[in-house]
């Protein structure tokens, strides 16, 4: 792409190899410049900059960390009253602020069907305020929290999101970026809440090299921990990419949040990573017709 498609600036303050910022990143090169952007504290607010600086090339406006829906469902009928309908508005968060601290305002918002593009920067833990797990942590992951292991199974958000029936949901990662940036494109064309789950692997909470990112994000994918699917309308699912069904060893191994697992706790992982894909699977076959 021209550098003019570029909207999140050179000289912003993500960590080295920072998944969350290349997802930021590839999602405003995809909805482009008529959007306006809504930013909760977190990792994204970092990135994007503290007044008076922004390292944005599009408005956005800095909410408090429960209600990035709702802020963005305000901005998008003001919008809608000064008739500017050529605008975008993109509501950033992330785990903690989707999965637990702004659940209810999202559900809400998307209950009411407000018009705008929610995206789910998903890191699975509370990493800017030091690491501490969220709903979206993974089981037996480390974390500053679960020392030992989380105990709690990672949320299904998705089903809960397509529970609202909302028009348009997906998941994405940013080792696939141009399946992302072309579901990205995909909500943009749908009137309504259009919601983007995004894995978005961070070195320093997962224990990890930085220049792994990538790998860690398709290997993601690959294993079948992260698939890639949407669902229209809270009907219709369609899987995007099949996976290669990589061993899970192979994704967890190069995290050292997981280095203390036994092979019976790594052999329990598969297991639930099979039965999850093939609950997904049907799920697809179920609404083939739909």
């Amino acid at each position: 792409m021209d550098t003019q498609d570029e909207i999140l600036r050179k000289g912003h303050y993500a960590c080295p190899g920072c998944g969350l910022a290349i997802a930021m990143r590839l999602v405003l090169r995809a909805v482009g410049r008529k959007a306006i952007a809504v930013i909760v504290p977190s990792c994204e607010a970092v990135i994007s900059g503290t007044y008076p600086f922004s390292a944005l090339e599009v408005p956005a406006f800095h909410s408090a960390f429960a209600i990035a829906a709702p802020t963005a469902a305000g901005i998008s009928r003001a919008l809608k009253i000064r008739k500017e309908t050529d605008v975008t508005v993109l509501a950033f968060a992330g785990d903690g602020g989707t999965y637990d601290i702004g659940l209810q305002s999202l559900s809400g918002a998307a209950e009411r069907n407000e018009d705008f593009i929610y995206v789910c920067l998903d890191n699975e833990a509370y990493m800017n305020t030091g690491i501490q797990a969220s709903s979206s942590t993974p089981p037996l992951s480390w974390t500053v929290t679960t020392p030992k292991g989380k105990v709690e199974k990672k949320k299904r958000l998705m089903e809960i999101i397509v529970a609202h029936s909302v028009p348009y949901a997906a998941t994405a990662t940013i080792g696939y970026p141009q399946d992302l940036m072309e579901k990205v494109k995909r909500a943009k064309e749908f009137q309504g809440t259009k919601f983007i789950h995004v894995l978005t692997p961070c070195p320093t909470g997962w224990k990890m090299k930085e220049e792994l990112t990538g790998v860690i994000a398709m290997l993601a994918f690959e294993t079948k921990v992260f698939p890639l699917y949407e669902v229209i309308n809270g009907e219709i699912y369609r899987i995007t990419k099949v996976p290669k069904g990589l061993p899970v060893r192979d994704y967890l191994s190069i995290q050292g949040r997981f280095s203390h697992l036994s092979e019976d706790e790594i052999e329990k992982i598969q297991q639930e990573v099979d039965i999850e894909w093939e609950r997904l699977i049907y799920l697809a076959k179920r609404h083939e017709k739909v």
